[in-house]
């Protein structure tokens, strides 16, 4: 009996941010199983060696420049992988960023990049590849990378937590979308728990002391405690495949996340962190 991994096999898969971390680990699995994969990432560098590494290894791959934030090089991108490989199976919008500090000193050209990315990039994914993957008449996926960040809050990181909880409601609404419509498309959210990557490296910040501790406390994290962009992979494909809506790569941590979210809107609850996690940020609250 096939299983729903094996029925990705042959499939064109495109994943954004894929240069790196967990789109990299992504493209990676994918392409064990027997798809053909867009490696496609604003780093064309990084793209052109996961898909040269991917080809060296037997399988198939092509590295393809994109800028998420431009909803022309979207569509650019939907165009090349068509004309290349025909339809889509597998559509995963992961590309992210990570900015840090106080919500009045970002600047507007922060809080743009950062909402195009995690937003808009996801948005204008689904518009550019959906409707053929609808025409073709074939089963196929789409996943959104949100955040367990997206079932919590979090000063500091404001506009990357709110980012993520659009992509977890954006998903939602997908989902409900391809129900009505009769679509044979799979939608996910992933909500990837501890992650070691290059976010916090590659994110913008501000030069106020919380925002450099904080980004230092997270590092930290993310350096002792996460499971590697592969690892991420390994647990994230199958969870597609088979076509689950929620996604996560820590599931006891995602199953936290979201009772504590619920218990705190059940209830109205003032916003608030754990003090250690005030401490950890170089803050007390009296």
């Amino acid at each position: 009996m096939e299983t729903s991994m094996e029925r990705l096999r042959g499939g064109v898969a495109v994943i954004t941010g894929a240069g790196s971390g967990i789109g990299e680990g992504l493209a990676r699995v994918a392409a064990e199983q027997g798809m053909r994969v867009v490696v496609a990432d604003i780093a064309e560098d990084r793209a052109q060696l996961v898909a040269e590494s991917i080809r060296d290894q037997g399988g198939e791959a092509m590295a393809v420049r994109v800028d998420v934030a431009d909803s022309a090089s979207i569509d650019a991108l939907a165009a090349t992988t068509h004309d290349t490989w025909g339809d889509v199976t597998l559509l995963i919008n992961n590309a992210g960023v990570e900015t840090l500090g106080l919500t009045w000193e970002l600047s507007a050209a922060q809080w743009d990049k950062t909402l195009n990315i995690n937003i808009h990039g996801a948005i204008h994914g689904v518009r550019a590849f959906a409707p053929r993957m609808i025409a073709s008449g074939q089963p196929a996926w789409i996943a959104n990378t949100a955040s367990i960040g997206g079932l919590g809050m979090m000063p500091v990181q404001t506009s990357y937590i709110l980012s993520k909880h659009a992509m977890i409601s954006f998903s939602e609404c997908l989902f409900l979308e391809m129900q009505i419509s009769k679509a044979p498309i799979q939608v996910s959210a992933v909500l990837p728990g501890p992650v070691a990557t290059r976010i916090f490296e590659d994110g913008g910040t501000t030069t106020n002391s919380a925002s450099e501790q904080h980004r230092v406390m997270m590092q930290g994290m993310l350096a002792s405690d996460g499971i590697s962009g592969y690892e991420a992979a390994q647990r994230i494909l199958p969870q597609i495949a088979a076509g689950e809506f929620w996604v996560s790569t820590h599931p006891e941590l995602t199953r936290e996340f979201a009772a504590g979210r619920a218990a705190h809107l059940s209830t109205l609850q003032l916003p608030a962190l754990p003090e250690e996690v005030l401490k950890g940020m170089g803050l007390s609250i009296d």
